[in-house]
């Protein structure tokens, strides 16, 4: 049965019935989570991802499995001349918690699928805010992009002026509510790049390859470089070959010439 997020007492933390789980991906313990939720087909059914796309390949000839060594050569070849679609027959359904600054980015996928937590309807709480522990600094060569980081007295500095200013925002949403204040407009108090935010996102496998292809990417930013690399290794974890191709072909930490 597909999990059951419910089943945790809080919602805030990942569900114990998740198929898989990476915490922590900000260093930051069980603010910063991916679970994977459900995923077609489901493990329940006994068929392996990795054989699904095979079939949905074989198809064409009406055909199914040749066995392990031929399935696997096949499912190689595939991805390495962009024969795309039966990698679109497997779906995963994640079930994350990151900040704004990290959704900002991850949105622009257009074909995840998301629904998100509304603060319309569920109160915010305390400590519900992304502090980093490292302050980058900015890239002499990449106008979007970081290099390298401030000593460590200047970023602790920062990081207790981040925590401060959080902690006074939260301080001035509460009162606002303590007023009677509607939630969806006491939230204007709160810093927005900074706050977590949970979400349902769907994608296929080849889109997820897409997404990591570009996401894990030493050019990206850091902090969603490492929600990519955390759904990298759940991909990994449930298409062992598809993942095997992912690398050889496309992953740009890897593949010694990433197809385009």
């Amino acid at each position: 049965m597909p999990a059951n997020p419910s089943a945790t007492t809080d919602p805030r933390l990942p569900s114990p019935s998740a198929l898989a789980v990476r915490t922590s991906i900000l260093g930051d313990g069980e603010k910063s989570w991916v679970e994977l939720q459900d995923m077609l087909p489901h493990p329940a059914t006994g068929v392996a991802p990795d054989l699904a796309i095979v079939n949905a390949a074989r198809v064409s000839f009406l055909g199914e499995s040749k066995g392990p060594d031929k399935d696997k050569k096949l499912l190689l070849y595939l991805l390495k001349h962009r024969h795309t679609t039966p990698f679109e027959q497997v779906e995963f359904k994640f079930r994350v918690r990151a900040p704004v600054v990290v959704w900002w980015q991850w949105v622009r996928h257009r074909t995840w699928h998301f629904n998100f937590q509304s603060g319309r309807y569920t109160p915010f709480e305390e400590g519900d805010f992304y502090l980093p522990r490292e302050w980058r600094r900015q890239s002499e060569s990449n106008k979007q992009g970081s290099e390298g980081t401030l000593d460590t007295p200047a970023s602790d500095r920062l990081s207790r002026e981040l925590a401060a200013f959080t902690e006074q925002a939260f301080g001035l949403y509460q009162q606002a509510l303590a007023q009677g204040v509607a939630k969806e407009q006491a939230r204007l108090f709160l810093p927005g790049w900074v706050s977590y935010y949970i979400a349902v996102c769907k994608v296929d496998a080849w889109n997820l390859m897409h997404f990591l292809r570009l996401r894990m990417s030493p050019e990206a930013q850091w902090e969603i470089r490492q929600y990519a690399l955390a759904v990298h290794a759940i991909f990994s974890e449930k298409l062992p070959w598809t993942s095997e191709a992912f690398d050889l072909y496309l992953n740009p930490l890897t593949s010694s010439s990433p197809l385009a």
